[in-house]
């Protein structure tokens, strides 16, 4: 795949990256929709503004990936692609490293004059609706993506650990915006569920600005004293 990358002009790249970009936003959005549908609970359908920044998300999110794709090809992120015990591993890694960094940052974003400049425009949604994983400001997503290249670029981490890396970090993006709880209380005290970043984990942050800050897990909330069940 990478070597067929390779051989791509920039243009091509370009039309790549932003139709696979595209398409995980379409899946991610269907899957979100029809969750709801099936439980039963109302779907608001998204206005012309999200529709326009979640485009707006999309293409900022392809010039990422084509900076990734370029560091790569130039050796500033090296990759391995061994189907070994690592993909395991460094998928634990990865998704450990980018839960606190993307804590700290999300922390820090609330707690300085940038929260009023740029996150508060995320915050304008109190009741998440799925699209709203992908309406951010500019900025914001910006800083996200900046953020991913940083950490993989810390370690030649396998390249089939990223990917399912990818697919869980949609999967996490879309529970935490489906405006509602889909797991019991039961099922959410169970030891796989109860340090996981659940839906309503991340719905209490939108309706309480003040707590809830983790993507993945609510680890560091806890240890940092930022958690509100």
């Amino acid at each position: 795949m990478l070597h067929f990358l390779s051989t791509q002009s920039a243009f091509n790249l370009w039309l790549i990256f932003l139709t696979e970009n595209v398409a995980v936003t379409a899946l991610a959005l269907f899957a979100g929709w029809a969750t709801l549908k099936l439980l039963k609970k109302p779907i608001k359908p998204p206005s012309g503004k999200e529709w326009l920044i979640c485009l707006l998300t999309n293409l900022i999110n392809t010039a990422v990936t084509f900076c990734g794709f370029w560091l790569w090809k130039h050796n500033c992120l090296e990759f391995s692609f061994g189907l070994n015990w690592r993909i395991a591993t460094d998928f634990f890694a990865i998704f450990l490293l980018m839960d606190i960094a993307m804590y700290v940052l999300h922390y820090a974003i609330h707690h300085s004059t940038v929260y009023k400049i740029i996150h508060r425009f995320h915050h304008q949604y109190e009741n998440p609706i799925p699209i709203d994983l992908f309406v951010l400001h500019p900025l914001e997503t910006v800083s996200f993506g900046s953020l991913w290249l940083l950490v993989i670029s810390l370690y030649s981490f396998n390249l089939y650990a990223i990917m399912i890396y990818l697919i869980a970090n949609v999967i996490f993006g879309i529970a935490g915006h489906l405006g509602f709880e889909p797991l019991s209380a039961e099922s959410r005290n169970k030891p796989f569920f109860r340090y996981l970043g659940t839906s309503s984990f991340h719905h209490t942050h939108h309706l309480d600005i003040d707590h809830n800050f983790g993507f993945y897990t609510n680890l560091w909330d806890k240890v940092f004293g930022t958690y509100k069940a």
